[in-house]
This record gives C-alpha cells, structure tokens and sequence, in this order.
C-alpha cells in the first residue's frame, strides 16, 4: 500500500456483495476497514459523482433527483437489508454540469429526476460518509459495455477535478460470482493474483497514460481477464475514473473480500 501526500479526488474501489458490508458479514472485515478509514485520505468533497457498476443505459445518464429514493437493487437478503436508508441529497445542478460536459465532447447524455441510489452508491457511502449531507449524483454505464466509449466518457469528464467534487468508480475488481466464497474461505487463486497484479501493473506502476489507456482498451488481452470478468460492468467504472485522471493512480486497497483478492486505486 502506497501513502499520499496530497488528498484524492477520484477513486475506484470494490464495493463488496450486495449488503453484506452492512450486515456485518466478516469476510468483508478488511473492506469496512478500509471504507471507515479512506475519507481521510479524500478531498473533502462539496458533492459526489459515483459511477456505478449497477445501472446501464443507451446513453450516459445522470441522476437529476433533488432527493433520491433507494433503489434495493439486490434479492435474497434478510429484511434488514430492505430497511438501509441513505438519504443523501441529490445535486440537479451538478447532473446538468456534467450533462453539459460531454455534450460539448459529441458525447450525448440524459438526465434521470427519478431513479433512485442503488447499492453501489449507498452501500459505501453509507460506511464513509454516515451523515448522508454531502450532495451525490450517479452516472451511469453504458450499454454495451464497450471500453472505447467508457474511457472517452472520463476524459470528457476532466474539468470535474478542477474543484472539490468526488469521483467514485464503485465496481469490484474481481466478480466472478461462482467463484466467490460467500463463507469468507480464502484459497490461493493464482489466476485473481495474476489479473489483479496486471491492474496494479496498469494502472499503477506504468506511468504513461497513452500506455495505460491502450492496455485498459484491451483489458481482455489481459491474464485471466474473463475469468475474473465474465460480465465486465464492474470493470468499467475503473476505466472512467483512469481516463478522467490521466495520471498514475496510487494503491489504496489490496486484499479479500468474499474470499477473492480485490484492489482499489486513487488519483490525486
């Protein structure tokens, strides 16, 4: 794990299975931890962007609500998890900034007043930011998951780091369901270490954005890429927040959840 002397605004980490970060599931210890502590090591944000590996539309979409509801985007829990309440404001004013901003790239987006924060926002937010009073948007993926287009969705999302607002990527950098263990037992997973490995060879250690962005674009080239990856929807949360960058990101997180090695980047 690498230190930072300036705070972070952008970011993409792992953001566990469904609820179970709030339900006190052990195997995601190491995670909560992690949650708990990395406000301090963030810019302390006026709003939050979270890309989410949750909401796919034909067009990059905003979320435009004053006052989101929550959307339990997750089946087979205990009632409890039905009960989470994140009420964060929302920040139309923020959706249409961004809206403005790729359309001024030829990237056209929608604005949603109506869908409400699912999972992958609520679930880490609700561990680093408890208070719920910081404004937070969501933007969602695109369908089709091509990389091309989510890489050029960050670039033209640049000047967001010209202020104090957060970008979270909030994805898994390992999602394979089958091969989880949902009772925290950890093997070794030679294959996980080698695509995680090349993550951190990627995004951290090269320090060339072209060359970056080149190897993210064919990140199925990479070592057991589809193995850790059959659908790739929480990869390309971290191809926008790398793309927005344009810089070497620092290793904020390596370890277990749910039994599999996972990783979390941020940029300064």
């Amino acid at each position: 794990m690498t230190t930072n002397t300036k705070p972070i605004s952008t970011v993409y980490f792992s953001h566990g299975g469904g609820p179970l970060p709030l339900l006190g599931d052990p195997s995601h210890k190491a995670m909560i931890d992690f949650m708990l502590a990395l406000p301090e090591k963030l810019v302390k944000p006026a709003a939050i962007i979270v890309i989410s590996a949750h909401w796919e539309e034909k067009l990059p979409t905003l979320l435009g609500a004053e006052h989101p509801g929550m959307f339990y985007d997750y089946y087979g829990f205990p009632e409890a998890a039905y009960q989470i309440q994140y009420p964060c404001p929302g920040s139309p004013a923020l959706a249409t900034e961004a809206q403005a901003l790729l359309n001024a790239q030829g990237i056209p987006a929608a604005i949603n007043p109506t869908r409400g924060i699912d999972h992958g926002h609520f679930i880490p937010l609700s561990l680093m930011y408890p208070q719920a009073d910081i404004p937070a948007i969501q933007l969602s993926l695109i369908r089709g998951l091509d990389p091309a287009a989510h890489l050029k969705l960050g670039e033209a999302l640049r000047e967001l780091r010209n202020g104090n607002t957060l970008i979270i990527g909030s994805g898994f950098s390992f999602h394979n369901m089958r091969a989880f263990s949902w009772q925290g037992e950890e093997k070794p997973d030679p294959a996980n270490d080698a695509f995680q490995n090349w993550l951190i060879e990627t995004c951290v250690t090269q320090k060339d954005y072209a060359q970056t962005r080149d190897a993210l674009l064919h990140w199925e080239t990479a070592p057991s890429a589809r193995y850790c990856h059959p659908r790739e929807e929480h990869l390309m949360p971290l191809l926008v927040c790398a793309s927005l960058a344009g810089k070497p990101a620092s290793l904020l997180f390596d370890d277990a959840i749910l039994g599999k090695r996972g990783v979390a980047f941020g940029w300064e």
